[in-house]
């Protein structure tokens, strides 16, 4: 772990690429079935939590989340927190347009994101917690993701995963770079693989799940798995 991005390096890549992260019908088309875990995950927090007032988007990109979620739960109170400065501009400008409600932005590392206990409804992490590292970080983000939500709120993730099983690991992983050369080309494959393997320090998702419920989540469900994305959640 120790050869790989620092923080800084990642919020560089990110500043460059906010076109990419700004189109709510296809979402971030590197990952597989980033639409349907968008979908997936926004109908289900409106179902869980129908009366929720306040979401925090962690890594909230452009906002595509947020923006989304907003569709099914409308004027909400939104913070949004990203390492960007330029992603953050634009998702602001993106939910701001979207909601009555607030729009809070924080640029910051979620390692270091400091909040009001039980002060949010909804926590979505799309495609970042895989660059966490060791594993007193995972626990202590989840812990204090756990902390800031209400009760009866929620925290839902969609992100690249880890296989435990070697051999299961390795065809997941087939099949994620045929799915990218069948999107653009072995060069785009090869580019992807490239920054995950720079940037990324993705868990099993079942030890994930397991971690939740160890920072004291009630129940923890699992909405969608395909090759190495899942989108699961867990409610307080």
């Amino acid at each position: 772990m120790h050869n790989k991005s620092t923080v800084e390096e990642i919020r560089t890549r990110f500043d460059a690429d906010v076109e990419r992260f700004s189109n709510l019908e296809t979402g971030q088309t590197a990952t597989m079935d980033a639409a349907l875990a968008l979908e997936q995950i926004a109908q289900t927090a409106a179902a869980v939590t129908p009366h929720g007032k306040h979401l925090l988007d962690l890594g909230c990109g452009a906002g595509n989340y947020t923006l989304k979620q907003l569709q099914s739960l409308p004027n909400c109170d939104c913070t949004l927190v990203d390492l960007s400065q330029p992603m953050l501009m634009r998702a602001k400008e993106r939910v701001t347009a979207a909601t009555t409600g607030t729009v809070t932005t924080l640029q910051t590392d979620l390692r270091q994101l400091s909040l009001a206990p039980e002060s949010v409804d909804i926590v979505l992490a799309a495609a970042v917690l895989h660059h966490l590292r060791e594993e007193s970080e995972w626990e202590a983000v989840f812990a204090a993701l756990y902390a800031v939500l209400r009760p009866g709120g929620a925290l839902w993730i969609f992100d690249l995963v880890e296989h435990s099983d070697p051999t299961v690991q390795k065809l997941q992983w087939e099949r994620y770079g045929e799915y990218l050369t069948g999107f653009k080309s072995d060069a785009y494959r090869e580019q992807v693989f490239a920054y995950i393997a720079k940037e990324d320090t993705p868990r099993p998702l079942l030890w994930q799940c397991a971690l939740l419920e160890r920072v004291g989540f009630s129940r923890v469900d699992i909405l969608h798995k395909n090759g190495p994305f899942a989108a699961f959640g867990a409610i307080k």
